[in-house]
């Protein structure tokens, strides 16, 4: 059993080991893991906003605890991002190709950079109500995800099935982490402050944050760069 002090270390690195297997054996999606890792990883910064309203976990050096950041959500942000982004495209075969200039043109995307800025937006206006805050987490995902199928409807199969993809990769990891380190999830979560559902042991709160990431960071790295999901024998994007 790993003691409680190195378990947020130990799994947020787990979280590694596939993004390294899933570079190393589709090239193809290296570009869009190393953007999308790139893109997510500053996420980690936020973590003062989570510790100790909805967690709070003993880190490296005593981080979390002491100043409410830590190594590890780095780590864990980076990870999850290169996954999320190209995992539909691992499990279909797709990689990505560009969209034409003339779709580019269309009057539905007279909003793309609105779209594009939209759960960033929502966050900060929602953050303030009085909630726990991994409630406006999984708002503004969810706003985006919305906002990404209206301007981007090419995109709204895969933002559906990689949501569900990233919920069952995700519930994998609560399951080893639980296994290895049992007990950890209720010392750990503050569950007083959720809705107090759980499903084998996993608080709803979490498995609906993985099912709101899966869902708008699946399609983030398309919708950012004006790529589409595409069958190999299509042109691939630079």
């Amino acid at each position: 059993m790993v003691p409680d002090h190195y378990v947020w270390l130990a799994w947020s690195s787990a979280f590694l080991l596939p993004w390294a297997i899933v570079y190393a054996v589709f090239p193809a999606h290296r570009r869009a893991m190393w953007w999308a890792s790139l893109f997510t990883a500053p996420f980690g910064l936020t973590e003062p906003l989570f510790v100790p309203e909805y967690w709070n976990p003993p880190s490296l050096f005593d981080l979390a605890q002491r100043t409410g950041f830590d190594i590890e959500s780095l780590i864990f942000c980076f990870a999850i991002g290169g996954i999320g982004a190209v995992l539909y495209n691992v499990f279909t075969g797709k990689t990505t190709a560009m969209v034409s200039h003339d779709e580019r043109c269309s009057l539905r995307h007279r909003y793309h950079r609105y779209a594009l800025a939209s759960p960033f937006l929502a966050f900060p206006l929602i953050y303030f109500l009085p909630w726990n805050p991994i409630y406006p987490g999984i708002v503004a995902m969810a706003v985006g995800t919305i906002a990404t199928m209206l301007c981007r409807p090419d995109l709204a199969t895969k933002s559906w099935v990689g949501g569900l993809l990233f919920l069952l990769y995700y519930v994998v990891f609560l399951t080893g982490l639980e296994w290895s380190a049992p007990g950890y999830i209720d010392r750990i979560w503050n569950l007083e402050a959720l809705s107090g559902v759980t499903l084998l042991r996993m608080p709803l709160e979490e498995l609906l944050f993985a099912v709101t990431f899966g869902m708008y960071w699946s399609g983030v790295y398309e919708h950012f760069t004006w790529a589409r999901p595409a069958y190999p024998t299509s042109a691939t994007a630079p």
